[in-house]
């Protein structure tokens, strides 16, 4: 499975918002911190920062739905 950056948010209680959202639609998920000033954190263990949230390749069309607040397709 090949994870894809589907946005940036700026910390990390963001990002478990937005995959916790993403998750109850059966879309998996989940951040990193981005590699946004490399180096300037790496001593840092503080969950501050830009993040990236990250899905499987053939599931960004339906995140983006999901975040957009548009309604999935169910194929019923």
């Amino acid at each position: 499975m090949s994870l894809v950056r589907l946005l940036t948010v700026g910390d990390e209680l963001e990002a478990e918002m937005v995959c916790a959202l993403l998750r109850t639609e059966q879309i998996p998920a989940t951040h990193r911190r981005t590699d946004f000033a490399a180096g300037a954190g790496d001593a840092s263990t503080t969950a501050a920062g830009p993040r990236e949230i990250l899905v499987p390749t053939e599931a960004v069309a339906a995140a983006r739905a999901v975040l957009s607040g548009t309604p999935l397709e169910t194929g019923e």
